[in-house]
């Protein structure tokens, strides 16, 4: 790292307190550029200073521009956590988690004339129409618009009316009942324009309120005989009553509260809120942060399984925190419970300070079944939406790869996983397959066969894989300046096997200066995955069904690329065997024959120029060949075989 102060920062660490407290990084011009909170400052800030190589980027670039440091003793974790905030509040440090609330004002646009329509605006315009608002949520202004168009059959399509009425067919909306079809001409403006100020007094009050009206106005009509026009009535309030089920989602526990979720992807962490008022969801926000944690110098070389996952956890607690820290002091407001996805590095205090912010007891939730669940698992499902946005990834394989992260207690997300398999179809065809997935996709191009050399007789898997990955890592080093193929280093390393495959492997890969994760994919009866191996035990796979589902593409897929070479080493063995035993050909010749016919069948179905033109062959080789194969006159070769 090119930062000449490390030995002065480390020397400064030594005089530090095992206290709780805060420590302010500064870079050359004395600006602070990060804040952070500790339970015992000495081991916290030295974190910073050790095995600097092995940071996440964030934390290597902060750490390369710190020119010194400050530190504030208090005399709880509360205290510093609530120092903390009030600082990057005031200073809003480079590296720390920072949010803005910039979504601005959004409305809801009533067209003017005969045909006007309910549309979503983000600023009122002098153009004629009505607007409701300001509303802060653009998405409320979006899910009030979609729900009223769809309850009083308002057209959300790109026709003008009347201009258009009458030209085209109604569209499918029509069909499906959402919506009454002005331009089939069936519909007058009077009748248009009084559903139209249902909607807009329905966007106005209460849901109550216009079905009090509703149903007024179809017992009216049902006394005068006008059936079809009641039923129009009735059927609108039958649409308010369903939007009523429908905007429940699932039953939540307390009236008001907020639900957060995070997901991570290889180069993307998105926060998802949900909030819920009243009993219903009524707005969604996101933001896109950038990761702040670091694994301890001693989780990092630990050959503890345990200590990596703890360490792991701790950062996304950590994580955790500051976002709901720094949500709640922009918002100002804070709801009477809020829901969260996992352990908050410090629950008591962050709850404690929460608290003492709305004035009033608020409670932070971790599920870990029943409807509360089904909550976090929407808002993770938004957040992967999110993320596979800005990456043009599908939100399954984020919230696949953010899954497998948590499961194994990685430090990042495996964007570029590696995976192999040994096969073999008796003692003389030993082989591997490396199939390699990259952001939750097979990755083909990267693909390699392997053909397995040191093993010889009887079969030995262990003692196999554990060549083709030495094999494998030693092409690192012949190829790391290309950065691609062997050039490009896995994130994670899964081996088709249990315990004893790890346990083979693991340490060749530690030995060989290497810090990749190693994990073994066993199998069940079905030949589905069944657990995760390590070299301690099994990891149960099944409450992470989007990681699962992802394990069991990767076993399968290489598996099947395995399983296909074995069978092409097996077949063209085979092949060399009968090729051989013709008289001209040697083991080159076999082999161009094979690269160029596969299967003795297509071999058969050759002429004897076709035959010939296979690099290396001459004509009576070519004619001896093609005798051998067919055993019949072969007036091709002007001579007849024997029978």
């Amino acid at each position: 790292m090119d930062n000449p102060r490390l030995d002065y920062l480390r020397d400064k660490v030594k005089k530090l307190p095992f206290q709780p407290g805060i420590y302010i990084m500064k870079d050359k011009k004395g600006q602070i550029i990060y804040i952070g909170k500790a339970k015992a400052l000495k081991n916290r800030v030295s974190s910073y200073f050790r095995s600097v190589d092995k940071h996440t980027p964030k934390v290597y670039r902060m750490v390369e521009n710190v020119w010194d440091f400050e530190y504030i003793v208090t005399s709880s974790e509360f205290e510093a956590l609530v120092l903390e905030c009030s600082f990057i509040k005031q200073h809003s440090p480079k590296y720390n988690i920072l949010l803005k609330d910039d979504k601005g004002y959004h409305y809801i646009r009533i067209g003017g004339g005969e045909y006007g329509k309910i549309t979503a605006s983000h600023q009122p315009l002098k153009d004629g129409a009505r607007y409701l608002g300001p509303y802060l949520s653009g998405y409320v202004v979006k899910q009030t618009v979609d729900e009223v168009n769809k309850v009083f059959l308002l057209p959300t399509c790109n026709r003008n009316f009347p201009q258009e009425i009458g030209k085209q067919r109604p569209c499918l909306n029509y069909h499906i009942k959402q919506c009454m079809a002005p331009c089939s001409g069936k519909i007058s403006p009077e009748e248009y324009a009084e559903a139209l100020e249902e909607a807009v007094s329905f966007l106005k009050g209460s849901s109550t309120q216009i079905q009090k009206v509703l149903t007024e106005k179809m017992i009216q009509a049902s006394e005068n005989l006008q059936f079809e026009k009641a039923a129009r009535y009735r059927d609108r309030i039958r649409a308010i009553q369903g939007l009523q089920e429908n905007q429940k989602v699932v039953s939540i526990r307390y009236e008001e509260e907020d639900v957060i979720a995070l997901v991570q992807s290889s180069i993307k962490c998105c926060a998802v809120v949900l909030q819920f008022r009243d009993y219903r969801l009524v707005d969604k926000e996101y933001f896109m942060l950038d990761e702040m944690g670091e694994f301890s110098e001693e989780a990092l070389f630990s050959a503890d399984e345990q200590k990596k996952n703890q360490a792991a956890e701790k950062v996304l607690q950590e994580m955790r925190t500051q976002f709901v820290l720094r949500y709640y002091d922009m918002k100002g407001s804070v709801p009477k419970s809020v829901v969260l996805d996992g352990q908050p590095s410090c629950q008591q205090e962050l709850e404690e300070y929460l608290s003492k912010k709305a004035g009033r007891s608020v409670q932070l939730l971790i599920p870990q079944k029943g409807d509360q669940m089904k909550l976090l698992s929407m808002a993770k499902e938004n957040a992967s939406q999110q993320i596979a946005e800005q990456t043009r990834r599908t939100s399954r394989e984020i919230s696949a790869l953010d899954e497998l992260a948590r499961l194994l207690g990685l430090q990042k997300v495996p964007n570029y996983i590696e995976a192999y398999d040994i096969s073999n179809i008796g003692s003389e065809t030993i082989v591997a397959g490396m199939v390699v997935f990259e952001g939750g996709r097979p990755l083909k191009g990267a693909y390699r066969k392997f053909s397995v050399r040191s093993v010889q007789g009887k079969p030995d898997d262990y003692a196999s894989m554990r060549e083709v990955i030495i094999r494998r890592l030693e092409r690192y080093s012949q190829h790391k300046e290309e950065g691609v193929g062997f050039g490009h280093l896995p994130d994670l390393i899964l081996l088709d096997g249990g315990r004893g495959h790890v346990a083979a492997v693991k340490p060749i890969v530690q030995q060989m200066g290497f810090s990749i994760p190693v994990f073994g994919m066993a199998k069940d009866d079905r030949h589905r995955t069944r657990t995760i191996a390590t070299e301690d035990g099994e990891l149960s796979v099944s409450s992470f069904r989007s990681a699962f589902d992802l394990l069991t593409s990767i076993q399968d897929e290489v598996h099947r690329f395995s399983i296909t070479y074995s069978r092409q080493k097996h077949a063209s063995r085979a092949m060399d065997s009968v090729l051989r035993s013709v008289e001209g050909i040697g083991e080159k010749r076999a082999k161009n024959l094979f690269l160029r016919f596969r299967t003795l069948k297509a071999m058969e179905a050759a002429t004897l120029e076709q035959l010939e033109e296979t690099p290396g062959m001459t004509h009576l080789t070519a004619c001896n060949l093609y005798r051998y194969l067919h055993e019949k006159t072969n007036e091709a070769c002007g001579e007849e075989t024997e029978n």
